[in-house]
């Protein structure tokens, strides 16, 4: 277990100025060069996917996980797509290893530009047969471990007077969801925290949005029976489940200076599922 981050080597295809080729060898600008990212829960689905292309965006990505070799792998796996990558391992429960992050970051790069919330579980559960202990813990690591993250890099960014956090909420957080009291309640939750931060620090140059994803074919899917994925598909009218990568987008283009005037939205990204 170590929380010393591992140090990419900086070298991609970006030159000094933040500029790459597109498919015609015309140079075409990374809308996210230079800047420093922190994405929680990286180690696999939607964070590994946003990892990713932050880093094909030009990003210094600080990829995080509560699962230490998976957060190196995912550092590894941006480093190897040419772009910079640290990979830390954090619990988001837990204030002192996420301090220890962000110092880190600091001593590396000496500034935080963007804090992706991500990290996050399910423990379904009907509300007759939930357990306080499934109850506690997807709001202690879902709803508490947001604001923990949150927390420890305001200072920073109110300091560089700029940053956009971004919160990973659901469609569960728009309209709630049969056996998912305790994760609808988180995700309502962080919605209610970005709009809170957006009023709070968008005088001071800080953006907060949250972005709902629908059904992504991640591994929290795993465990869904093939007959259930396919009515799952059914009811979405572009009729297939989200790729990670397309949640991945959205993150990278919000945190990016394209989305400039966009603070305290909510971002349903389903497929029109709710329709």
């Amino acid at each position: 277990m170590a929380d010393k981050p591992h140090l990419g080597n900086g070298h991609g295809k970006a030159n000094g100025n933040g500029r790459g080729k597109n498919g015609n060898g015309h140079a075409t600008a990374m809308r996210l060069a230079g800047k420093v990212a922190i994405i929680t829960g990286a180690g696999r689905g939607i964070g590994h996917a946003t990892s990713l292309k932050f880093g094909h965006e030009g990003a210094k990505v600080v990829a995080c996980d509560i699962n230490a070799d998976q957060a190196q792998q995912a550092a590894q796996d941006v480093i190897g797509a040419g772009g910079e990558a640290l990979g830390c391992q954090i619990d988001v429960r837990d204030p002192a290893s996420i301090a220890r992050m962000v110092n880190s970051v600091i001593r590396k790069y000496g500034r935080i530009d963007c804090l992706v919330n991500n990290a996050g579980i399910v423990q379904d559960a009907t509300l007759k047969n939930m357990s306080e202990a499934q109850f506690d813990d997807v709001i202690e690591i879902n709803l508490k471990g947001v604001y923990n993250c949150t927390k420890a890099v305001v200072d920073i960014m109110l300091e560089q007077q700029s940053g956009v956090i971004l919160n990973a909420s659901s469609i569960v957080g728009l309209y709630g969801n049969f056996g998912q009291t305790n994760y609808a309640a988180s995700k309502f939750g962080v919605i209610g925290m970005v709009k809170t931060w957006a009023r709070e620090l968008g005088r001071k140059g800080i953006r907060a949005n949250a972005v709902c994803p629908g059904f992504v074919l991640t591994p929290i899917l795993e465990k869904i029976p093939e007959k259930v994925l396919k009515a799952l598909e059914e009811r979405v009218p572009l009729g297939r489940l989200a790729r990670p990568e397309e949640i991945a987008n959205t993150f990278a283009f919000l945190a990016s200076d394209e989305a400039s005037y966009i603070n305290g939205a909510v971002i349903e990204v389903s497929g029109g599922l709710t329709l």
